[in-house]
């Protein structure tokens, strides 16, 4: 299928672009009462995502609503632990809660990765399938997988947490089983995400939202051979990194076969690309707490950002999902920014 907006793919893999593209990460979610809606008449947010028809619809609202230039499908990293043995629940102002972890040897019976990833999440793939149907190529659709040192912290600690102490205790206390679930994860991730693209994902975006609790050369052991396997099997389409507060580490990330590189809000544009080099397309970074502000003050702030970028090399969107009591005005006027802008380089 012919996409009529594709300039998220062109700006991944560094051709030429008459606009940046922007889109929203956590788009399709609580800032919209469309979304509300929906959710509240299936119960909650897991049933929301285990229902392809309704994910298939909120993926759909923010294109519809607030004009993004990419679809993200609407899913949770935890489904593939959950694929392998981990059942979870969300509890409401609570997050995410598994009943069993991985502590020892024996509860590797609760990570399985030899087993068919397209028919226990055949919900995700029947939700890209209608969503990629009803946007007939307006946009581009976003697939994604929590990184495995992502999915390893909650199958091990069982709900998020500030430190991920007793996920890091284990790479002190037994590394082999460490490594061994980490293994797991990441061949159940590949089959994933390339059930994803098989499904109408055009690109994918790999979330290592606990990356900051490791140390550079921690890092590299726990994360980054691992998505150095992910990111060299996923040839198909173009691959995004996303790694919040991996600072250190941004350079080496780079190294990786991906096409882009996700930036926290932390993290300096400038600085990033001197790291990262021209090769690499870099995506984010606004703060999403800059949406607070008053309309003006959104539209100085974004357009600082893009005046920040000197190179064409870029995807905008925010450091981190967009938070829940976000007027979702203020996200228009961001979009709107980012389009009327006009690129210098």
């Amino acid at each position: 299928m012919d996409l009529k907006n594709n300039l998220i793919l062109r700006a991944a893999k560094g051709e030429s672009i008459e606009r940046y593209p922007v889109w929203l990460m956590r788009q399709a979610g609580r800032i919209l009462p469309e979304y509300r809606a929906v959710r509240a008449s299936l119960g909650g947010f897991k049933e929301l995502v285990e229902t392809p028809e309704f994910a298939a619809e909120v993926t759909i609202q923010p294109v519809d609503i607030l004009g993004v230039d990419a679809a993200i499908i609407f899913s949770d990293i935890l489904v593939v632990p959950e694929a392998m043995g981990l059942e979870y629940q969300l509890i409401e102002k609570k997050g995410p809660w598994f009943e069993k972890t991985i502590k020892t040897e024996e509860d590797l019976k609760y990570a399985e990765f030899d087993f068919d990833v397209e028919d226990r999440l055949s919900y995700v793939l029947e939700a890209i399938k209608i969503t990629s149907k009803a946007l007939d190529g307006r946009v581009p659709l976003i697939g994604f997988a929590g990184a495995p040192w992502t999915i390893f912290c909650y199958m091990i600690e069982g709900h998020g947490s500030k430190t991920f102490s007793e996920a890091r205790k284990m790479i002190y206390t037994n590394p082999k089983l460490a490594h061994e679930l980490l293994s797991r994860i990441t061949k159940v991730t590949i089959k994933y995400l390339k059930a994803q693209i098989k499904a109408g994902a055009h690109m994918v975006q790999v979330f290592d939202s606990w990356a900051g609790v490791l140390g550079t050369g921690q890092y590299a052991e726990f994360s980054l051979k691992y998505l150095e396997q992910i990111a060299s099997a996923i040839t198909e389409v173009p691959v995004t990194l996303f790694a919040k507060g991996a600072y250190s580490s941004l350079g080496a990330i780079a190294k990786l076969d991906c096409n882009t590189v996700g930036l926290d809000w932390n993290m300096d544009v400038a600085e990033a690309r001197a790291l990262v080099g021209e090769t690499r397309t870099l995506q984010g970074n606004l703060d999403p707490c800059a949406l607070y502000s008053s309309h003006a003050e959104v539209e100085l702030l974004t357009n600082n950002l893009l005046d920040s970028f000197k190179s064409k090399r870029h995807i905008v969107n925010l450091g981190h999902g967009v938070y829940p009591d976000v007027d979702p005005e203020k996200v228009k006027t961001f979009i709107k920014t980012v389009k009327n802008y006009e690129i210098k380089y």
